[in-house]
């Protein structure tokens, strides 16, 4: 086909830099065009050459800004060679990857402006945020702790390098600059921090709403991590999902090697295995924006094509962008393991020769400032386009409407035991049927109904390609269900927009963590810079658990994730312990009335006694204890337990205490957190008041901390409750199972009422004989018969 190519045509087609456009993309773009002009997205073929004209100049100035971010202290936009004192004595930056981003992100940009479009974005490499601090400054499209502090002013650009890793702190212990190694709350339009690798390949595809678009920059590396990521096709849906767009950025190269898709035969090998999982693969230039912004707004009409098909079937075919390029391309040390870091051979603030490079590096990377207002102008086009800047995306102002909590079937005084998953299972169908526009995401690595969640399952149902006769899936499950705790727990994570739900085995729960963590700690960092997260907190509920999981070995015994999260900021990373259906009932609807939580719930699925009422249930939840036994001004003995089976083995000892004459204080704690010593000020406003533990914990009291936890890091974290060695003991978890019932793990790791008595009697100075028989002694002295002590005779 013959055509004349237009003056803005051949400007766009000679590149800029070491930006330049192979013929595949030319012909991709000149397609592009004709088709934008067709739709009325752009009113001629020359609007779309403007403004690539404009990213290739974009692009090659934000690279030029982020190897000064890496080597430099400031920045001249004169473009002057840098003297040895303008470089940092000790440079940082993940410097390869960042340049490989640069082209990425502006290709972004460039397909939001051409189709009038700001789509979310999600960057899986958070440590390649040099490239968007980069570019956003550029722009002016930053956040608000950045304004006034980084713009593409000389003194702009040069705080900009200076604050990079420069390790400054306040006097409060925080970072002084808002700027990071990754991207953090501080990052205009960031979401996630990126830094645990692989937990943004499981979660983009639940991101975005329908109606929304999500552009997902992935990376080679991270592909390594695990399997989840092929399963995008698997849970996509038109019906309840936004599009995603799945680009990798394939360098080929990780830290110290090749990334293995480089040693498995490159981009063809990719290609091939994504389409065997269901993708749809394409490869492009990844070193010329233009080519990402063809890809996504191309990735974008396919998938449209296929929601608009009356009989389609899943899974569809999603279409995926593997943009290939050269570790650190654009500057010296591309494709060398030293592009990840520190690309340059020496440091330019003592090596000349070093510097020589840099400075002839940054020449060929360099745009006039002139120049580069022009194409800044020219993509400047939201409030002509009435959108808003990639910073305030969808994704980055997710704020649900408050869900409707249905009042709990409250459990009466004197009903006979329950089981507490089945009241959580029957208060959560309630919760989504309540609440039809927040849409659902239950995580679920395996045995839903077995852990008493029966309900759930039977409304939401497993999410399938396929439906089988007479199993409770669905081609529209909400029930995200795979042998792949990451890839499960990212389903609900990732759903801000809706209600959430993740349910596994206490024991599995651990490899869920890394993920729990990264969203507790962008959370936590948002509400410390005043910065409050919006979505609908997010509720683990972990059960078959530590003490109850007796047909299987102790692999299935471990109550570390409790632990793990009550390590984070206990005002984002919540851990309760219901003891009754009442309790977690009450717990499950007060998490799912806060915002920017993740919340674990360790809650037993065999029936238990009932313990708690109502109001005394609520009220429970709501201050984190509760007396269960005893008068606080009267007691002699207070007996803290955390846990169901716990505070069971509590009240019987209390029991046979009083029997003694011992005037004894159960009190349980429903949620730990809240009576750890404060960390810092938004910790204080969550924990209890000084006023709250002398009523639930008297001074001077000895005690005997019971708890579902090793005893521990629980008995470190109750430093408030603490009265020392002679005042205080713990039992615990003490890493001793197997295929054992509950009262062979009690047992086990000495929590039964005897050993709580035993330890007792050390603090109250009474004696053991009086209190124990001898063949109760001798069981716990380990010479007698475990089954002598259950049941108690009081």
């Amino acid at each position: 086909m013959s055509y004349d190519p237009s003056p803005e045509f051949l400007r766009w087609t000679k590149g800029y830099g070491p930006i330049q456009h192979a013929p595949e993309t030319v012909e991709r773009v000149r397609d592009l065009a004709a088709r934008l002009v067709s739709t009325g997205c752009i009113a001629e073929p020359d609007a779309c050459y403007r403004l690539l004209a404009a990213a290739d100049r974009l692009t090659s100035a934000a690279m030029w800004a982020v190897v000064h971010m890496t080597y430099a202290r400031r920045m001249d936009p004169s473009g002057a060679p840098l003297p040895p004192e303008a470089f940092k004595h000790a440079p940082e930056g993940h410097t390869g990857g960042s340049l490989n981003m640069v082209p990425a992100f502006v290709g972004y940009l460039v397909a939001n402006a051409l189709t009038a479009t700001t789509r979310s974005w999600l960057m899986g490499q958070g440590h390649c945020v040099a490239a968007v601090e980069a570019i956003n400054a550029l722009t002016g499209d930053v956040s608000p702790t950045q304004k006034g502090r980084y713009d593409r002013s000389a003194d702009g650009l040069s705080r900009l390098a200076a604050d990079f890793y420069s390790y400054a702190i306040d006097a409060t212990g925080h970072a002084a600059a808002p700027l990071g190694s990754h991207a953090g709350p501080h990052t205009a339009g960031a979401i996630s921090e990126g830094g645990y690798l692989g937990f943004a390949e499981v979660q983009y595809v639940h991101m975005p709403l329908p109606g929304e678009r999500l552009t997902a920059f992935l990376s080679d590396g991270a592909f390594e991590e695990q399997r989840g990521s092929d399963w995008t096709p698997r849970w996509w849906r038109a019906e309840d999902s936004g599009i995603a767009v799945p680009v990798m950025i394939l360098n080929g190269r990780r830290i110290e090697e090749r990334a293995q898709i480089a040693q498995q035969g490159g981009s063809d090998w990719l290609a091939a295995h994504l389409r065997h999982n269901g993708f749809d693969p394409y490869a492009i230039d990844g070193r010329d924006p233009a080519a990402f912004a063809w890809a996504i707004i191309e990735a974008e009409e396919k998938l449209g094509d296929f929601s608009a098909k009356p009989n389609r079937h899943y899974p569809a075919p999603i279409p995926y962008v593997i943009a290939e390029t050269i570790k650190g391309f654009g500057f010296p040390g591309a494709g060398t393991n030293a592009a990840h870091n520190l690309p340059l051979g020496g440091n330019p603030s003592s090596d000349e020769a070093a510097r020589r490079t840099f400075n002839d590096a940054a020449r060929s990377l360099f745009v006039p400032s002139d120049e580069l207002d022009r194409a800044i102008d020219a993509l400047a086009v939201h409030g002509e386009q009435n959108r808003p800047l990639e910073s305030r995306h969808p994704l980055a102002l997710r704020h649900p409407s408050p869900p409707r909590l249905p009042e709990p079937d409250w459990t009466k005084a004197g009903s006979p035991p329950d089981c507490a998953m089945h009241a959580l299972d029957r208060w959560f169908v309630r919760l989504v049927d309540d609440n039809p526009e927040l849409r659902p995401r239950v995580g679920n690595p395996d045995e839903l109904r077995s852990n008493h969640m029966g309900a759930t399952l039977d409304r939401l149902r497993h999410r399938v390609n396929v439906s089988e006769p007479g199993v409770s899936d669905a081609v529209d499950g909400a029930v995200i269900t795979a042998l792949n705790e990451e890839a499960v727990a990212g389903a609900a994570l990732a759903n801000k927009g809706g209600l959430n739900l993740i349910v596994s085995y206490e024991a599995f729960a651990m490899k869920m963590l890394g993920g729990l963590r990264q969203e507790i700690v962008f959370a936590r960092r948002q509400r410390e810079i005043g910065r409050q997260p919006g979505w609908i907190s997010v509720p683990l509920v972990v059960t078959s658990h530590t003490w109850e999981n007796s047909k299987n070995e102790q692999s299935h015994q471990d109550p570390t994730i409790g632990e793990a999260l009550l390590g984070e900021m206990s005002d984002t990373a919540r851990v309760l312990f219901p003891v009754d259906v009442n309790t977690a009932m009450a717990a499950l609807r007060s998490v799912y009335g806060g915002r920017g939580q993740v919340a674990c719930l360790i809650v037993s699925k065999r029936d238990m006694p009932h313990r708690l009422d109502a109001e005394a249930a609520t009220r429970f939840v709501e201050n984190g204890a509760a007396h269960f036994h005893g008068v606080p001004d009267a007691a002699d003995l207070q007996i803290v337990a955390i846990g169901a089976y716990q505070l069971e083995e509590a009240l019987k000892a209390a029991r046979r205490l009083g029997r003694h004459g011992h005037r004894v204080l159960v009190t349980g704690i429903c949620e730990p957190g809240r009576f750890r010593l404060p960390r810092d000020p938004i910790e204080t406003a969550f924990a209890a008041s000084d006023e709250i533990m002398a009523a639930l914990f008297p001074a001077d009291l000895p005690r005997v901390i019971v708890t579902h936890t090793r005893p521990e890091p629980m008995l470190g974290l109750l430093r408030r409750l603490d009265g020392g060695p002679k005042r205080t003991a713990a039992l615990g978890y003490i890493s001793r199972g197997g295929t054992l019932d509950v009262s062979g793990m009690l047992f086990a790791n000495r929590c039964t009422w005897a050993h709580v008595i035993d330890a007792a009697t050390s603090l109250g100075g009474w004696s053991r004989d009086d209190l124990l028989s001898s063949a109760e002694r001798a069981a716990i002295d380990g010479r007698g018969d475990p089954a002598d002590l259950l049941p108690p005779t009081n």
